[in-house]
């Protein structure tokens, strides 16, 4: 059988989340490694690694909605938007925490933010940090998302402690920068954790420290834990034979058209993923298990 699965990694302060996949692979020996949801060096907290074929249902993974916990300093702004960037201005902090609750107030449910000019959105191809970096002033792409929930947890000047729930592609830096352009006295985002992506949570996390080359596959979870938050349906043997051969089978209706499935046999074994068609599921990305019960890698 081959080795994949879902590892829940907690990720320090100061690695990228890109180099968090190059120590998995050194330890693991495994190339098909992927992550969903980068982390930036100065945040830390939970990153969703895929082994082996789960890296097929990342997808299902970065759509889900976030918590961050985020501190903004204020007084300052920086191009960066956080605190590795070149202080552009400083203004006095003359702000008050009723003042504070009403910015918040502003934020909550859907806004538009507008991407940083050092993030990786391309413009024509070229990503937005390099020509930034070339100091070339380009017009950065707006995208909707949904804060569905923002509280103050401390507020200790110059710092602000928030618990920010937000859908994803949020942006929590130009949500640090917003916030505040709004109070009046600019703010950068100076530290991050982020504490859960969908139902995965951050105190089931592991460190990296805690992971080597004789143990980290006992951490693994099934690769269907990946798209856990799906509905489940399950087929009979018959057709889930017809299924991992790639055939359409009928369906009762149950969700809307182009909604996806977790599909199962009748022991509980996982599919893969279906689609839901007009009165028919559609095999979309399916798991054949090589040399077992008929069924080969061609599904």
């Amino acid at each position: 059988m081959p080795v994949e699965g879902l590892l829940l990694i907690d990720k320090p302060i100061g690695p990228t989340s890109f180099d968090v996949i190059a120590r998995l692979r050194r330890l693991s020996d495994i190339r098909r490694i992927g992550h969903a949801g980068t982390l930036d060096p100065l945040a830390s907290g939970l990153l969703l690694v895929c082994v082996g074929r789960a890296t097929r249902l990342l997808e299902y993974l970065s759509d889900q909605s976030k918590r961050y916990e985020a501190t903004l300093t204020l007084g300052r702004r920086t191009d960066t938007f956080d605190a590795e960037g070149v202080v552009l201005g400083e203004k006095p902090i003359d702000v008050s925490l009723p003042e504070i609750e009403r910015t918040l107030e502003r934020f909550r449910g859907p806004i538009v933010q507008r991407a940083p000019a050092y993030s990786a959105v391309k413009r024509d191809g070229v990503p937005l940090y390099k020509l930034a970096r070339q100091g070339v002033d380009v017009e950065r792409p707006t995208r909707d998302v949904i804060i569905h929930d923002l509280e103050l947890r401390a507020w200790e000047r110059p710092e602000l402690h928030l618990t920010v729930f937000c859908s994803s592609g949020t942006y929590i830096r130009s949500l640090a920068d917003d916030i505040g352009h709004e109070l009046g006295c600019g703010a950068y985002l100076s530290g991050l954790r982020r504490t859960a992506i969908g139902s995965f949570s951050i105190a089931d996390a592991l460190r990296l420290e805690e992971l080597d080359s004789d143990n980290w596959q006992e951490y693994l979870q099934t690769v269907d834990t990946a798209a856990r938050h799906l509905p489940v349906v399950i087929f009979a043997p018959d057709v889930a034979e017809r299924v991992m051969y790639g055939q359409r089978v009928p369906a009762a209706g149950v969700l809307a058209e182009g909604e996806a499935a977790r599909a199962y046999d009748a022991g509980g074994r996982f599919l893969g993923i279906v689609l839901a068609g007009e009165d028919v599921w559609q095999p979309h990305k399916m798991f054949p298990q090589s040399g077992r019960d008929g069924y080969d890698e061609q599904g």
